[in-house]
């Protein structure tokens, strides 16, 4: 793990569910639903050679993975980084764990505007 890595981890771990998110704008863009953190080793983007027939979001679904709610290759770089679910004023976005900038005053600030973070499809 990267000293990149390490600090991302640190960061998230003080989030907690339904705390105000702000983004890189100042805006406030919803509050927090959920937050996992990283796990290198939850999910690779290569599908085994035991069943070469399977596409990688069947392999994903089979695993029963709820969330992240997004295409298969971003729900492997959101568990692998961990993320934080947050609900918006019409839907649910998904911010990577180096998208937080810094937790402070039970409010989650991003390191990017609102229409940078993955949609829940």
């Amino acid at each position: 793990m990267t000293r990149q890595d390490t600090d991302a981890q640190t960061v998230i771990g003080r989030v907690t569910t339904g705390m105000r998110v702000v983004d890189a704008t100042g805006t406030e863009v919803g509050t927090v639903d959920l937050v996992q953190r990283g796990d290198p080793n939850a999910v690779t983007v290569e599908a085994p050679t035991a069943d070469p027939g399977s596409s990688l979001d069947e392999l994903i679904e089979s695993a029963a993975v709820e969330e992240p709610d997004v295409p298969a290759d971003l729900a492997a770089r959101l568990l692998r980084s961990g993320y934080l679910k947050i609900t918006t004023s019409g839907w649910a976005v998904y911010a990577l764990a180096e998208q937080i900038a810094d937790v402070a005053d039970q409010r989650v600030r991003l390191t990017v505007p609102l229409a940078d973070l993955a949609r829940e499809e």
